[in-house]
């Protein structure tokens, strides 16, 4: 069974949309850390221990700048990091609800970097908070989850299509604009109270990061473009890796066939020739085209790599 749903999770995770990847990635972090959790308190008297407290805060978001300068990766890895089973279920649903619309409208492409900008300005809006509201506070405050990215994709569904119809159950047909107006509302209420109000005022920075987002790709400006190209370079980096056309410095040994030189003076040509090194750059091409589609879809490409893809569709 467990392998069963092992080969179920990888087949979602390589043929699935973005969405899809995101929900995987979040369940992933929290079933793992769920078990750590239960490990650790069962050992310690069913009290949580404090190496579960230190590997929890060493992957969430403090409200100190030293601790975040020794701890790059806590800006992206807490909101990938959840606790509380409702906590999780919550944000993840409303995300793959708003995140298909979002990636219906304006392309899968663009879930990813919306994702990762409203967890970045909700981190901010939570760091700038924590040191005003507890300033003189020696004790560092800390904040993960993704609710400052699910309500940036929230937002942005809600300023792409306010009219979209959304059936909710026991009260049937809801347009869009007014479920956002509600998440919106209810978090501006929790300002005003002593729970997570830090929590809050984050969500209300991924409000304004999907409202911006939507607003500047109407202007022409597509802020997830930055983020794909760099997403592209590591992806490309890694394939040529693996193929192993990046070249590690240090000395080389470079053998030469002597049969290699009769060859070239009689005029022979090496097995295989510029048929075969063409057929390979060919591949070579279509691969790297056929894994952009998969990381951004088919509307990313470009004329030249469309006319390509089609041309090699008839061969």
């Amino acid at each position: 069974m467990l392998r069963s749903i092992w080969e179920d999770i990888k087949r979602e995770y390589t043929y699935g949309n973005m969405v899809t990847r995101i929900v995987l990635v979040n369940v992933a972090v929290f079933v793992t850390i769920s078990l750590i959790w239960v490990i650790l308190r069962l050992s310690n008297s069913w009290v949580d221990p404090p190496m579960y407290v230190a590997l929890r805060n060493f992957f969430a978001l403090s409200s100190s700048p030293w601790y975040i300068l020794i701890h790059p990766w806590t800006i992206i890895s807490h909101m990938f990091l959840h606790e509380d089973f409702w906590h999780i279920f919550a944000n993840m649903l409303l995300f793959y609800w708003f995140g298909r619309i979002v990636a219906d409208f304006i392309g899968n492409h663009r879930i990813l970097p919306l994702y990762l900008l409203g967890g970045l300005v909700g981190g901010l809006v939570f760091f700038l908070y924590a040191n005003l509201r507890f300033y003189g506070d020696p004790n560092p405050h800390y904040a993960w989850g993704a609710s400052a990215a699910v309500m940036a994709t929230v937002v942005a569904a809600g300023v792409i299509s306010p009219d979209y119809i959304m059936r909710l159950i026991l009260i049937g047909d809801v347009k869009l604009k007014y479920i956002v107006a509600v998440l919106i509302f209810i978090d501006i209420v929790g300002l005003g109270s002593n729970i997570n109000t830090g929590g809050h005022f984050a969500h209300l920075g991924g409000v304004l990061m999907g409202w911006v987002f939507v607003w500047q790709l109407r202007q022409g400006n597509d802020l997830a473009a930055p983020l794909n190209r760099f997403f592209f370079k590591i992806t490309d980096f890694f394939r040529a890796l693996a193929k192993g056309q990046i070249r590690r410095p240090g000395p080389r040994v470079v053998y030469r066939n002597p049969n290699n030189k009769g060859a070239a003076a009689q005029g022979q040509k090496p097995p295989g020739g510029p048929a075969k090194a063409e057929r390979g750059s060919h591949q070579e091409r279509l691969d790297a085209i056929l894994d952009k589609i998969k990381l951004s879809g088919y509307d990313s490409l470009t004329k030249e790599e469309k006319d390509f893809l089609f041309n090699a569709s008839k061969q």
